[in-house]
């Protein structure tokens, strides 16, 4: 049902029409689908406890939205707030935070982005630059820069990682909550290849925020920032799968309706092993979505679960976007030269795919993690 429901309403909202006419703002979407999604059909509820007025469905069930969000392209602060935000608080929230936070995105009044990234080609805490320092007064104060953060230019809020001064690695990490409008907070817009996400820079100067701001474990926060971004590189391989299986059933739509030598295109055999490549890439790739998803379910239900959740995501991550960007460039082979014009749809799918690469860690990053906990577990 949470599928037929998703796919009913994504294929009318975010239609074409409607995705190139949001991509093509600053904002990045349209405050009236945001809304509908929030107010009628209630998605971000989808797996936030029921004792914060969330549906306390599961991670499987969010990533069925996920995959059809990344069927239709949509352009929504969806990922931003709830694979990011609201997982962010699940993982490490104090009560009082997610007792505050989560009414507000309950009720669609709160969009939410995570900062920890300086821009370089590591996607661990190793690229987390930005400093907090702890006052007399018991106030801290935050200086650095961010960039890449998903929707980070209109979020009201932002969940930020920063490190003690002086340390290093996965040490001295720290969460803060922060408000996206504080005057200390400079965020820009940062155009990128795939338009139909917006990411942001973020620059904090001398950002003093009371205590009460910090999430938990300040200064051994290390694991809690991977675990979040395992949940939010599981939700990006629904998304994926989606861009994958998308490009799959516009191809096979197309060849068959293409013509050529008196028979369409699609009865060729050189092009129905193209597309044989591209429906066993899709479906490999919902088998290791679902399994993570799977295995997120059970860290959400029963806590620290040791490398299992980073061994899912990045199985997940690694083959996902490689499928989806194999999926994306035979969508444009397949539809021969209209599929590099811009009135096809091929190249946004192909802008997300490869952007998808490069986003919480890029294939190479995560198999070498992968073999770094097999070497570790020798």
């Amino acid at each position: 049902m949470i599928a037929e429901t998703a796919e009913t309403f994504l294929v009318s909202q975010s239609s074409s029409e409607r995705v190139r006419a949001a991509m093509a703002t600053e904002l990045g979407f349209d405050e009236n689908l945001w809304a509908q999604i929030t107010q009628e059909m209630g998605w971000q509820l989808t797996h936030i406890p029921q004792q914060y007025d969330g549906l306390g469905l599961g991670y499987v069930e969010l990533c069925i939205l996920f995959e059809h969000m990344g069927q239709n392209l949509l352009c929504a602060p969806f990922f931003s707030t709830i694979a990011l935000g609201a997982n962010a608080l699940l993982v490490a929230g104090t009560d009082d935070q997610k007792a505050e936070a989560f009414v507000a995105i309950a009720a669609g009044e709160s969009r939410y982005a995570l900062a920890y990234s300086d821009g370089s080609r590591c996607w661990g805490c190793e690229s987390v630059t930005a400093e907090y320092q702890q006052l007399d007064d018991g106030v801290i104060e935050l200086n650095g820069e961010y960039s890449f953060v998903v929707d980070g230019h209109t979020a009201d809020k932002l969940i930020v990682a920063a490190r003690e001064p002086g340390s290093s690695g996965r040490d001295g990490i720290g969460l803060f909550m922060i408000a996206g409008d504080s005057p200390e907070v400079v965020r820009q817009w940062t155009p990128t290849m795939d338009q139909t996400r917006k990411l942001a820079s973020i620059k904090l100067k001398g950002l003093r925020v009371a205590i009460d701001s910090a999430m938990l474990d300040m200064g051994n926060a290390a694991q809690h920032l991977d675990n979040i971004l395992a949940l939010a590189n599981i939700a990006q391989s629904a998304e994926q799968m989606g861009v994958a299986d998308k490009s799959l059933r516009m191809s096979v739509d197309y060849i068959s309706e293409r013509k050529q030598f008196g028979r369409s295109v699609g009865s060729f055999q050189a092009i129905k092993h193209k597309a044989a490549d591209m429906m066993t890439k899709a479906e490999a790739a919902r088998s290791a979505v679902y399994y993570a998803a799977c295995i997120a379910d059970e860290f959400l239900a029963d806590g620290p679960m040791g490398d299992q959740l980073l061994e899912a995501a990045s199985i997940a991550k690694a083959y996902c976007c490689e499928a989806a960007f194999f999926n994306a460039g035979c969508a444009l082979q397949l539809h021969g030269g209209v599929g590099f014009t811009w009135e096809y749809d091929v190249h946004l799918y192909f802008k997300r795919a490869k952007a998808a690469q490069v986003s919480f860690g890029d294939t190479a990053w995560h198999k070498e993690r992968l073999a770094a906990m097999v070497l570790e577990a020798v």
